[in-house]
């Protein structure tokens, strides 16, 4: 068409002018849409979570949710302190629970604190009830330090729960005190036996937790560990996170509880011969953990102390695991995968 016969139709010359236009306008409004900030404009946690986005997010394969601070006891190298009283109502800590088994949580680990102290443990068995009967999860256990335990409490929930963990850092009731892994007078080994024959008549897998630290490092556990015959005798080094148990904020001072690497490797020699020890150096501790907090947020301690995420409540599974610091190398290395479901145990009750 030539362009004097444009000129003579201004119909043809209107429209050609709004062509022009839109071509202007949609070349413009494309830049505006893909444009992205510079790098320098991006603040590290935004790439952070960008980069762990790309690829796919850690599964949350074993979980240990700490909902309560809250404890009785005052062992000097705890690091959880009781640095606040929350709790997450019930419903949002159910909330939390699915989202996780959403995402792929197959263990649920609950401690603290003490988790029995909270609604005298009644707290406690509504969530082993929800992640076992609802969640139906492979594997639900408790950590605990034993002195809040009764046995009404195994006859409402012990059905549901597959692993119970007591702590227990000496058979010597002095060296308990010394530690201060203790109530008053009560004694925390008798306790510990009762706890024991409970797990036996309801079924539970019994397991001990044994931190080794100054005060028992000369100890020697193998003859009361083989009498009590737990499915899994984990054995930690004392570890020092700042601001829990070390630093000027922390409510503990542990150092005087701290052992060499040296001091740990003779004292798991010595035991060498009970079959289910399981060891656990502050290198394997540190970073091999998925943490979650009161307030349902991942904690890293990769750099010595307690990083939070944010809440998964609040951003998710994905975007906060991103923050987690986990090493899932290490789980596996420090065999964090196990046969941990009761019904697969093959148990002798």
């Amino acid at each position: 068409m030539q362009f004097s016969s444009v000129l003579a139709s201004p119909m043809l010359l209107l429209q050609l002018c709004i062509n022009v236009l839109q071509h202007i306008f949609s070349s413009f409004f494309s830049k505006v849409c893909y444009w992205t900030p510079a790098k320098s404009s991006v603040s590290p946690d935004d790439r952070k979570v960008d980069e762990c986005k790309i690829k796919d997010a850690t599964t949350p394969t074993s979980v240990n949710y700490h909902f309560t601070r809250k404890c009785n006891y005052k062992c000097g190298f705890c690091f959880h302190t009781a640095k606040t009283s929350f709790v997450l109502p019930l419903d949002e800590a159910k909330r939390g629970l699915k989202l996780l088994k959403e995402s792929g949580m197959e263990k649920i680990n609950f401690s603290g604190g003490e988790p029995f102290l909270h609604e005298k443990g009644d707290f406690l068995g509504k969530l082993v009830q929800y992640c076992k009967q609802d969640l139906q999860l492979p594997s639900v256990s408790i950590v605990s330090n034993g002195s809040m335990i009764r046995e009404k409490w195994f006859q409402k929930y012990g059905d549901d729960l597959d692993i119970l963990a007591v702590s227990c850092d000496s058979f010597d009731e002095e060296t308990n005190q010394l530690i201060g892994r203790a109530q008053g007078k009560k004694s925390h080994i008798d306790n510990l036996h009762k706890i024991r024959i409970w797990c036996q008549q309801y079924k539970v897998a019994f397991k001990i937790n044994s931190v080794i630290n100054t005060f028992n490092i000369d100890e020697d556990m193998a003859e009361n560990i083989l009498q009590l015959n737990p499915v899994r005798w984990k054995v930690f080094q004392c570890l020092l996170i700042d601001g829990e148990n070390a630093g000027e904020d922390a409510l503990r001072e542990a150092e005087r509880f701290v052992i060499s690497e040296q001091m740990f490797q003779e004292f798991l020699e010595r035991h060498s011969s009970v079959s289910c020890l399981v060891p656990e150096s502050n290198e394997k501790m540190r970073n091999s953990y998925l943490i979650l907090d009161e307030y349902m947020r991942f904690l890293d301690c990769r750099e010595g102390r307690k990083d939070p995420s944010k809440s998964i409540l609040d951003v998710g599974v994905k975007e906060a695991i991103c923050f987690s610091g986990f090493d899932e190398k290490m789980f596996l290395k420090r065999g964090g995968k196990y046969v941990w479901s009761k019904a697969d145990m093959k148990l002798e009750w």
